[in-house]
C-alpha cells in the first residue's frame, strides 16, 4: 500500500424488493447524497467517480451523479458481476493511494428484475461458458432450474461429502441472518425465522431451500475515499481507513480441479484474504466483525474457512458453537447479509463497506459489535472477481 486512504463518508438507501423500489438513478443519487452529507463535503470536491452496476446500459453512472452537477470529472462504469461495488471501491482506493487524485467516489446501485438471475444475451457465449461446462462434468445439472443456485448447491454437496457436515447446518446460517437483520433498518427481510421455516421452504437445488438463497433486490450504496492531506485541507475528520485491499481472479488450473467449491470462488477468497492479512500484518483472529458474501448459505460456510475465521473443515463446529454471531468469536454479517439485507448486485460491496464503517465508528446502533478496531469486507462475483478489504479504526 502507498499513501494512507481514508473513508471520508458512506451512505446507502434502504434496500427493497423489485416491486417496491425506486429507479436506479433515484436510489444511486440517494446513496451519493448520504455519503456526501456524511463526509460534510460538496460534490465539487469529488475528483473521480466509479459506478458499479450489472443490470443497466452504459453511462448509468453519469446519469446518477449528474444529479449533483456536471463537473467534468471522469466517471467510469464498472461491471464485475456481484463484486461490482467493491471493484468500484478498489479503483477509487487505487486512484487515491497512487496520488492520481486526492478524493474519489465509489457508488453502486441496482434496479433488479424479479426472479432468478439469467443470461441477457442469447446470441453470444456467456462469460460463464467454461464454468458451466466444468460444473456439468461434476454435477447433475438440471436444465429446468436456474444455473446460479446449482453452482452453490454443487459446492454444498462437495463440502458435505468432504467434511461430513449435516445439511441442516447450512440452514442455521439463514436463521442467524434474519436475527441480525432485525436490527437493521436498511434490510429487506427483518422478521425472524426458525430452522423449521428454512428447511420447510421450497427446495431450490441440492441442500438449498428458498430461504437459503438471497432475494432479487434493488438498492444503492456509496463511499467517498480521500488522502490524509485532502482531509486536513477540507476540515474533514475521517475515523476509518483502508488498511489493505485486494481484487483477484482465478488461478491457473481452475477447470481441471473438478471442484464446485473452486468454481464458486473459494480459492479466490482464500488467496485474497491471505494477501490482505500479509499486507496489513494482521491475524484473522484479531478481527471481530466481518461482512461477507452470503449469496447462498453455502457460500457463507465456505467463506468462514476461506477468510481464516475457522480452520478448514471446522465451519460446522464454528456455527454450532455460535462463534459466528454476538457472544462468539466474530460477528459475521451484523447487517443481515445478502440473505436478509438483500443483494442489489452493484450495491452490495459498498453496502458492506458502509456497515463496516459504521461498526468501526461505533454508529451501528442495536447491531453494534463491541470493541471493534478492525473490520473485514468480502465480496465475490462469479466469473470470477473476489474483493477482500480490511478497514481499521483511526485513532
Amino acid at each position: 500500500m502507498g499513501r494512507r486512504v481514508l473513508v471520508a463518508g458512506v451512505g446507502m438507501v434502504p434496500f427493497a424488493k423489485p416491486s417496491a423500489a425506486k429507479t436506479y438513478d433515484d436510489m444511486g443519487a440517494g446513496a451519493v447524497k448520504a455519503a456526501l452529507d456524511d463526509a460534510a463535503l460538496p460534490y465539487a470536491g469529488i475528483q473521480q467517480v466509479y459506478a458499479g452496476y450489472v443490470y443497466g446500459d452504459s453511462t448509468c453512472g453519469q446519469r446518477v451523479v449528474y444529479r449533483f452537477g456536471q463537473t467534468r470529472v471522469p466517471v467510469l462504469n464498472v461491471n464485475n458481476n456481484c463484486a461490482s461495488g467493491s471493484s468500484a471501491l478498489w479503483l477509487a482506493r487505487q486512484a487515491v493511494e497512487s496520488g492520481a487524485v486526492e478524493c474519489a467516489l465509489a457508488v453502486g446501485f441496482e434496479q433488479m428484475p424479479p426472479g432468478a438471475l439469467g443470461a441477457k444475451w442469447a446470441d453470444r457465449p456467456t462469460p460463464l461458458t467454461d464454468f458451466a461446462a466444468a460444473l456439468h462434468d461434476i454435477y447433475a445439472v438440471d436444465p429446468d432450474l436456474p444455473m446460479t443456485p446449482q453452482y452453490f448447491a454443487a459446492a454444498g454437496v462437495e463440502y458435505m461429502e468432504k467434511y461430513g457436515m449435516a445439511p441442516e447446518t447450512f440452514a442455521k446460517v439463514s436463521v442467524k441472518a434474519r436475527t441480525h437483520a432485525a436490527n437493521n433498518p436498511y434490510a429487506v427481510f427483518r422478521d425472524p425465522i426458525t430452522l423449521d421455516d428454512v428447511l420447510g421452504s421450497p427446495r431450490v437445488a441440492g441442500p438449498l431451500t428458498r430461504l437459503q438463497c438471497c432475494p432479487p433486490t434493488c438498492g444503492a450504496a456509496a463511499a467517498i475515499v480521500c488522502s490524509e492531506e485532502f482531509a486536513r485541507a477540507h476540515g474533514l475528520n475521517p475515523k476509518v481507513a483502508i488498511a489493505a485491499q485486494t481484487l483477484q481472479s482465478d488461478a491457473e488450473g481452475l477447470f481441471d480441479r473438478r471442484s464446485a467449491m473452486s468454481l464458486v470462488g473459494s480459492d479466490v477468497t482464500r488467496a485474497a484474504a491471505t494477501e490482505v492479512y500479509e499486507k496489513a500484518g494482521v491475524d484473522p483472529r484479531d478481527i471481530k466483525v466481518v461482512e461477507l458474501h452470503d449469496c447462498f448459505t453455502v457460500n457463507e460456510v465456505l467463506t468462514y474457512e476461506g477468510l481464516g475465521l475457522c480452520e478448514e473443515g471446522g465451519a460446522e463446529k464454528f456455527i454450532l458453537d455460535g462463534d459466528h454471531t454476538y457472544g462468539g468469536r466474530v460477528v459475521t454479517n451484523p447487517s443481515g447479509g445478502l440473505l436478509s439485507k438483500g443483494h442489489p448486485l452493484g450495491a452490495t460491496g459498498l453496502a458492506q463497506t458502509a456497515e463496516i464503517t459504521w461498526q468501526l465508528r461505533g454508529e451501528a446502533g442495536a447491531r453494534q459489535v463491541e470493541n471493534v478496531t478492525l473490520g473485514l469486507q468480502h465480496n465475490l462475483g462469479l466469473g470470477t472477481a473476489g474483493v477482500v478489504t480490511l478497514f481499521e479504526k483511526v485513532s
